[in-house]
């Protein structure tokens, strides 16, 4: 077993959901399907929410990944291949943040507004979450979405606190089936 499968066994769910023990009970789930994994983008620079000059549209105005974060990113990519997964679909944040994380570790990304942030203004919060379980009820068996967002939308759906880069495994009725660090580890 090498390091990152070790890692995989810290994988833990919370709520009634099933509790993945290691990389292949996680891999397991997302080829059962009719799923997605929800990723917090990878590590960013030092702060919080993005800087006052902040433009959508413009990377340069945003907080953006530290090479910690592109390594993770990377490493994402590689247990997704490693495990042969593939997604359906990877859909982003509009936030570059987040469009990194999924362009370095799966090459691709479509934009959804409903895994934009609103860190800053969460009036349309519920409506956003919304989208999501709907979407989730989309996803046929046997196969899976990857999601990268940000930690206040994981915590919507899920009720739980989302480290950077971690991955959370969302049923069709939008359960927490499990959770794992080891993707970046």
């Amino acid at each position: 077993m090498n390091r990152r499968d070790a890692l995989a066994l810290l994988v833990t769910g919370s709520g009634a959901g099933v509790h993945a023990q290691d990389a292949a009970q996680f891999a397991g789930l997302l080829r059962t399907g009719g799923c997605a994994v929800m990723i917090r983008h990878a590590a960013t620079v030092p702060g919080i929410g993005d800087p006052p000059n902040f433009r959508l549209g413009d990377c340069s105005t945003q907080r953006l990944l530290n090479d910690a974060g592109r390594a993770q990113s990377r490493r994402i990519g590689q247990w997704f291949r490693a495990q042969q997964l593939q997604a359906r679909t990877v859909q982003s944040s509009a936030w570059c943040r987040c469009r990194d994380t999924a362009d370095l570790a799966f090459g691709q990304h479509a934009v959804l507004a409903a895994l934009n942030s609103t860190f800053e203004n969460s009036s349309g919060q519920d409506a956003q979450t919304l989208v999501l379980r709907q979407r989730l009820l989309d996803i046929p068996p046997g196969q899976f979405e990857v999601w990268v967002t940000h930690q206040v939308n994981i915590t919507a759906i899920t009720g739980e606190w989302a480290a950077i880069g971690e991955a959370f495994i969302l049923s069709a009725r939008g359960a927490l089936l499990a959770r794992s660090l080891a993707l970046v580890a």
